[in-house]
């Protein structure tokens, strides 16, 4: 049988989930079959960072067995973490320990040249690691992008259309945040049509980097032209192995 390379997907905490009766962590189905489908064996991570800090020597040595890393979707960062004074009252399923696990996981990928793909939440922590901030809320059901798909056209040459094998993508959303300045070295590769920045790369990083602001997981099933980004993952983690 042919080596799945190990991709790591940290786990979400979940208050509650009655088929387990206990408090739970999680991840979506549809995000780790997509991980599956494309070869690769998607292992959770416990996210474990006492007392909202992470051990920096830790992280690393965890990180070092897998091939590459999906950050996935979740609740808001805390908005402290990117230098906000004050918490918007949209701000929902903050968690302190998560951001810094998050957060040191994003860095340590970045500094590691690790194959990395983050979704929705998880651009936001690359974002936030980079020395970047978030618009805290867009302005309500009329104005966020909760429950919606829209086409996205993508950049020409960029990595994300090389991965998609498109020049576009019916981006399926599912956030009330957004990137506001954009963290240092990073590229924007796709904006929706209200200017929201939708994807991202690092111009000049190691490794092999994509973050996009939706959910591929959504529609990968359907759509191969979601499926192809965590194809691309798993065939740039197959190359470290």
């Amino acid at each position: 049988m042919t080596h799945r390379p190990l991709i790591a997907v940290p786990a979400r905490f979940s208050a509650t989930t009655s088929a387990l009766r206990y408090a739970a962590e999680v991840n979506a189905r549809a995000l780790v079959e997509a991980v599956w489908r494309a070869g690769g064996e998607p292992v959770t991570l416990h996210p474990h960072a006492p007392g909202g800090t992470a051990d920096p020597a830790e992280v690393a040595a965890r990180l070092a067995r897998f091939d590459g890393l999906l950050l996935p979707g979740g609740g808001d960062l805390a908005p402290h973490r990117y230098g906000a004074a004050d918490a918007h009252e949209t701000v929902y399923d903050v968690d302190d320990e998560q951001d810094a696990f998050d957060l040191e996981l994003a860095r340590r990928a970045l500094a590691d040249g690790l194959p990395l793909l983050a979704v929705c939440r998880g651009l936001q922590v690359v974002n936030t690691v980079l020395g970047g901030t978030l618009h805290q809320d867009m302005g309500g059901p009329e104005r966020d992008h909760r429950h919606v798909r829209h086409p996205v056209p993508l950049a020409p040459g960029s990595a994300l259309a090389r991965a998609a094998g498109a020049d576009k993508a019916e981006a399926s959303c599912y956030h009330h945040q957004h990137v506001d300045r954009l963290g240092e070295g990073l590229t924007v590769t796709a904006r929706a049509a209200d200017g929201t920045v939708e994807a991202v790369e690092r111009a000049g990083g190691d490794g092999w980097f994509l973050a996009v602001q939706w959910h591929p997981e959504d529609t990968a099933h359907e759509d191969p032209v979601q499926q192809r980004l965590f194809d691309a993952l798993v065939r740039a983690a197959r190359r470290t192995v």
